[in-house]
């Protein structure tokens, strides 16, 4: 697949133009060097203080399913799958220790879902567990008080007011719910204020949807992979992405380019559409990315899809994967359609930055424009960046008083390779 070349667009408010013309000046510029500040972070043990990257709890390799969170005081905290503790790090980027999170009755949670944000300035809180529960608790880990929603959810940001935005799925017998809600923080009461159905396009053990793949061990428990960007998995789209800025809520949707602006009280206040055009995954690079894939099962020797399973029945499901792709590389025959744009970042000045999907190649590259009240684009820049490997995601890449903090792997680095940067912007 094609490196991604980022399109930021920035939508502002005319009252938030000034207060941002020192981050417009930066994209402006041209070319944006993330430079490491030298001073951050200096003389960690990155063995010792994220030794868990080479977590085997599963039986495979997690070590890429951790997130990035900045509190306003610049604090940075890492989360890590399945594991009983958050790792934190002063402002200055000393590592300061495990924070786990306690019980009323005093007692830790032994498996903590992923830090999601800060809200009121001081309460951190965790994203949905299994039941649907919320964790709200302090700095020192005392849980505040909890919070119950009866769906998954795969966002969830702070809001003014002591309010919450997330966006939620539901599977359904036949068909997928996605939503935008609000949350209020004292009542738990929620307010929808978007929704999307998808027909159910497959489910498991029913008839295998093309270039996604799963294998039930007869011991009980199954696997799964997909090869392609894009497709649907289980009948989902693209979810929206949503971001505050000031008092209003974001919403928007990847597939369609809608921009939706709402009040806190979840009223529609505006509504535009990106107008760049879509793209698509062509024939021939679909057929590249599928034999690349093959190959890349094929040559895994001594498979450990599941630590439960005999040596004998992962070589199965190895075996059994690469038919599977095989037949659907025979059955290439149209393009995909991509997404208007990947993934949405907000900067330290409330600008929301759309990064595309690229259009050819390049790394770290990125056209740029800044969208204010009347939608002109009026800059083309891109990041460099040298000696990391920078992830464009949220919970992998954050903006806190105009510098970028990221969780990204140091190139060449012995040990651990991840780290916790702050990136000047030059």
């Amino acid at each position: 697949m094609k490196k991604i070349i980022i399109v930021l667009a920035i939508m502002l408010t005319s009252t938030a133009l000034s207060h941002s013309q020192t981050m417009l000046d930066k994209y402006r510029s041209g070319t944006i060097n993330l430079v490491p500040d030298p001073d951050y972070a200096h003389g960690v043990d990155w063995d010792r203080a994220l030794k868990s990257w080479n977590d085997t709890m599963l039986g495979r390799w997690v070590g890429d399913r951790k997130s990035l969170t900045v509190t306003p005081d610049g604090s940075a905290i890492v989360s890590h799958h399945f594991r009983d503790f958050y790792t934190v790090f002063s402002p200055g980027g000393d590592f300061t220790g495990e924070m786990q999170v306690k019980n009323q009755q005093g007692r830790p949670y032994r498996s903590l879902p992923h830090l999601h944000g800060v809200l009121d300035g001081r309460i951190l809180y965790s994203g949905l567990d299994k039941m649907g529960k919320m964790l709200c608790f302090n700095r020192d880990g005392d849980l505040i008080k909890t919070l119950h929603l009866d769906y998954a959810a795969r966002q969830i940001i702070p809001l003014p007011g002591e309010k919450l935005a997330l966006v939620g799925w539901v599977l359904w017998s036949d068909r997928v719910r996605e939503f935008v809600a609000i949350v209020d923080y004292e009542t738990n009461e929620e307010q929808i204020i978007w929704d999307h159905f998808d027909p159910k396009s497959f489910s498991p053990g029913a008839a295998r949807h093309m270039f996604h793949y799963e294998y039930s061990f007869s011991e009980g428990g199954m696997v799964s992979c997909s090869t392609m960007p894009f497709i649907r998995a289980a009948g989902m789209s693209h979810p929206p992405i949503i971001a505050s800025v000031a008092d209003k809520l974001i919403v928007t949707v990847p597939e369609t380019g809608q921009i939706l602006t709402y009040d806190l009280n979840g009223r529609l206040v505006s509504s535009q559409t990106i107008d760049w055009a879509k793209n698509h995954v062509p024939v021939e690079e679909q057929k590249e990315i599928q034999r690349k894939a093959i190959e890349r099962y094929r040559n895994i020797t001594e498979p450990r899809f599941a630590a439960w399973a005999s040596p004998e029945e992962n070589r199965a499901a190895r075996d059994y994967f690469v038919r599977e792709m095989e037949k659907d590389l025979a059955d290439i025959n149209q393009p995909i359609p991509m997404p208007l744009f990947s993934t949405l970042i907000k900067d330290s000045d409330d600008n929301l930055l759309f990064f595309e999907f690229p259009k050819e190649e390049g790394v770290n590259s990125f056209n740029v424009w800044i969208y204010s009240n009347g939608g002109q684009f009026v800059a083309q820049s891109s990041f460099r960046v040298q000696d990391y490997e920078l992830e464009i995601k949220p919970s992998k890449m954050v903006f806190h008083d105009g510098y970028i903090y990221a969780l990204a792997k140091k190139k060449g680095a012995e040990g651990v390779p991840l780290r916790v940067v702050r990136f000047l912007m030059e």
